[in-house]
C-alpha cells in the first residue's frame, strides 16, 4: 500500500491523569528500518500497564524522575502507548522477507530488539518506544507474530500482554504433567466488569492447553466462557 506521510493518534504528553492524553492528526507515521515491519493497527486494547505507565507507577523513585519506564531508561514525550495491538504488516525493512506484507498478526509487547539493536534489558511496547494507539506501529519483526484465527481483531488484542504473562509464568515455574495449578486470581468471568484482571483466566486457559488441573476461586452464580478456550475444563 501507498504509505502517508501522516496518521491520527494518541500520545501522552506527560504523567499524570488522562488529561495527558491528546488526540493528533499530525504524528509522523513510521518508517520501516533494517530488520523492522510497519503494522497497520486494526485494534488496540487498554491494558493497566498503559495507565500505570501514564501515572507514573514504574518509578523506582519519586514520579516524574528518569526511571519511570519498566526498564528504567528514561521515557520521551510525547509517547504513543498502546501495549497489545491486532493488525496487519503493510511494509517490511532490509532483511524482512517481503512475503511478510499482508500478514495478520499480534505484537509480542516484551521487546528484546529494537532499531535494530538487541537490548540487554528488556523493553515494553509503547512505554521506552512507541506502541499502538495511532493507526501505524513499527516494530522489529521478530515481535510480530504471525495468528491465523477465526477472532476478531477486537478479540485477538486482548491477548498479548495478559496471557504472554500467563504463560511465562507457567514456562518460568516450569509446570509439568500431573501438576496442579491455583490460580487464585481467576473468577472465571471473560471480558466481565468484575474481574480481577486478564491474567488469571489467561493462565487457566493456558493450563487447559497442557491438560493441566486448574484450582482457583469460582463464587456462585459466576459463569466460565470456557468456549473460548482451545480446550474445555471444570472451574473448582
Amino acid at each position: 500500500m501507498d504509505m502517508p506521510d501522516v496518521m491520527s493518534g494518541v500520545v501522552m504528553t506527560g504523567y499524570g491523569g488522562p488529561d495527558k492524553l491528546e488526540w493528533r492528526d499530525d504524528l509522523p507515521v513510521p518508517r520501516a528500518l533494517a530488520g523492522d515491519v510497519v503494522v497497520q493497527v486494526a485494534a488496540a486494547a487498554v491494558n493497566n500497564t498503559d495507565i500505570n505507565t501514564r501515572i507514573g507507577w514504574y518509578a523506582k523513585g519519586d514520579i516524574g524522575a528518569d526511571d519511570t519506564s519498566w526498564s528504567g531508561t528514561p521515557m520521551g514525550f510525547p509517547r504513543v502507548q498502546g501495549a497489545d495491538v491486532c493488525g496487519r504488516i503493510v511494509a517490511v525493512g532490509a532483511g524482512v522477507d517481503a512475503a511478510r506484507i499482508g500478514q495478520r498478526v499480534l505484537i509480542e509487547p516484551c521487546l528484546r530488539e529494537v532499531d535494530g539493536t538487541v537490548l540487554d534489558t528488556t523493553w515494553y511496547f509503547g512505554s521506552e518506544c512507541d506502541g499502538g494507539f495511532a493507526q501505524f506501529t513499527r516494530v522489529a519483526a521478530r515481535h510480530a507474530h504471525t495468528v491465523d484465527s477465526a477472532l476478531s481483531d477486537v478479540e485477538l488484542a486482548s491477548f498479548p500482554c495478559s496471557y504472554s504473562t500467563a504463560e511465562n509464568m507457567l514456562t518460568r515455574t516450569n509446570v509439568q504433567s500431573g501438576d496442579t495449578v491455583l490460580v487464585t486470581g481467576d473468577w472465571c468471568l471473560w471480558w466481565c466488569r468484575f474481574c480481577h484482571g486478564a491474567v488469571g483466566p489467561g493462565a487457566r486457559c493456558a493450563c487447559l492447553c497442557r491438560d493441566q488441573p486448574v484450582q482457583g476461586p469460582n463464587p456462585a452464580g459466576l459463569g466460565c466462557r470456557q468456549d473460548l478456550c482451545p480446550r474445555r475444563g471444570p472451574c473448582r
